[in-house]
């Protein structure tokens, strides 16, 4: 018995030592994923567009270490099909208590609060995926930019288009000069498919017991609760959302953004839709996005582009069919779509890119389009930043280097709209039937992107940062 126990030690210490060696998804066989490529992460905002994070999550190799919403009704389901994961109300406090165990965080709580989220989780080191827009304003937009430069963290911004097969085939047919130089882009959306262009609600109503009113409400003013804010229809309050436009905006301008190279825009103007109850008594609606807008952005001359007029339209408004485009053709899809215009043609394409066209469409029979120039993503946009952290690259499709500028693009245009706003009338102050608004009326902005400011009209600059609730600056 000494003799085979001698044996056998000795064996099995040869064989350890041969095993040292050997690769460790061999030790695990198929399907093992050693630790170092397994990520912890924590998720913010799980109740709503959230939930698909947490899926995401679930079909990867890694693992849920927090979850947090501070709506336990919208995140009921969430709970439930997760109660091995620790849960909370408060990501200040899951930072804290799980903070060391986490690896990356997935923010997709309303826009207002994006920055408060990430940046204190960049500089806690932890990778961040935030939904789109990257945030509530340009001041965050640029400080969670430079945030994650600083943290040299991975970052990704959740509009998923970035990661697909349109996007890629726009820009290659666009470098290839397939429309020539291009000079003007028109972008529309279905959006807002909420309520705006309503009063501000005065009531003062209950707060759910399964709602935490408080840290919702994160940097924004201070407001009574009301379900006219929530959930979803925050979008269409400027304290909390971003309108129709830091809906789609990063989407649809994200295919502009990427095949044009677009660098800060020079200048910008609005014009939206009018709200009145009675005769020339205009609605108090300010606190509201408005029910429909136009925009015009303006970018200037590069080594790449010459000028480029960008027009947004949302609220039901579109821009006039390409008098190319047949009549039992359609333009764009059912949720908006893109038509650029060049000097040797026009392109058209849906919100991701998706199904791009020549016009006239004759053109598209003997179009023989560009070879791939460009890596396309396997997997997921999600996969796109797992991976990234993992494995070390390539850089997410739109890590914040990227979603930064454009959020910044798409802001830029809300902030005409704010400016155009500003001159109505105050709350309250009776118009003569000859002029329902304080003129000079519509005001075209003239934008330094690098200093972030109006140079034109200083009232608007209110509106690249916010006043911040005491307790929650950034």
């Amino acid at each position: 018995m000494k003799k085979s126990r001698r044996k056998f030690l000795k064996n099995t210490s040869k064989a350890g030592l041969g095993l040292m060696i050997v690769p460790r998804h061999v030790l695990g066989g198929r399907g093992y994923v050693p630790p170092s490529d397994r990520l912890n992460i924590g998720i913010v905002g799980v109740g709503g567009r959230g939930g698909s994070h947490v899926k995401a999550v679930k079909k990867s190799p890694h693992r849920l270490v927090g979850l947090c919403d501070v709506d336990k009704k919208m995140a009921a389901d969430v709970m439930k099909e997760n109660k091995k994961v620790d849960f909370f109300t408060d990501w200040r406090e899951m930072y804290d208590q799980v903070g060391k165990e986490m690896d990356a965080v997935m923010i997709a709580t309303p826009d207002h609060n994006h920055a408060a989220v990430g940046i204190p989780a960049m500089n806690m080191g932890k990778h961040v995926y935030i939904e789109k827009p990257l945030a509530h304003n340009i001041y965050e937009a640029r400080m969670l930019t430079q945030a994650a430069r600083k943290n040299k963290v991975i970052t990704q911004m959740g509009n998923q288009g970035s990661s697909g097969e349109g996007i890629r085939q726009v820009k290659e047919w666009v470098d290839a000069g397939t429309i020539g130089k291009v000079k003007k882009v028109h972008v529309w959306t279905n959006r807002p498919i909420w309520p705006q262009g309503i009063p501000t609600p005065t009531e003062k109503v209950p707060v759910p017991d399964t709602l935490e009113w408080d840290i919702w409400q994160g940097p924004a003013k201070e407001r009574n609760y009301n379900p006219a804010f929530l959930p979803f229809k925050w979008r269409g309050w400027w304290d909390y959302g971003t309108g129709a436009l830091g809906d789609m905006g990063c989407h649809l301008l994200d295919v502009v953004h990427y095949a044009l190279e677009l660098p800060y825009p020079n200048a910008a103007e609005a014009s939206v839709a009018q709200v009145y109850i009675g005769d020339f008594h205009e609605a108090d609606y300010q606190d509201s996005c408005p029910p429909a807008s136009k925009v015009h952005i303006y970018f200037p001359a590069t080594d790449k582009n010459e000028k480029i007029e960008l027009i947004w339209y949302d609220g039901g408004i579109t821009p006039p069919r390409p008098e190319e485009l047949k009549s039992d053709e359609p333009f764009g899809t059912w949720d908006g779509g893109c038509l650029m215009e060049g000097t040797d043609g026009k392109l058209t394409f849906g919100v991701y890119g998706e199904n791009p066209a020549l016009l006239p469409s004759e053109r598209m029979k003997d179009f023989t389009p560009p070879d791939p120039t460009i890596p396309r993503i396997k997997g997921s946009h999600f996969d796109s930043w797992f991976n990234a952290i993992v494995k070390g690259g390539p850089a997410p499709t739109s890590n914040f280097d990227f979603a930064g500028p454009l959020t910044e693009i798409v802001l830029m245009g809300n902030l005409a709209i704010r400016s155009f706003e500003m001159k109505k009338l105050k709350p309250g102050k009776k118009p003569g039937w000859w002029a329902p608004y304080n003129y000079p009326g519509r005001t075209k902005l003239e934008w330094d992107g690098v200093n972030m400011e109006v140079t034109n009209f200083k009232a608007a600059n209110q509106f690249v940062k916010r006043e911040y609730r005491e307790g929650w600056e950034i």
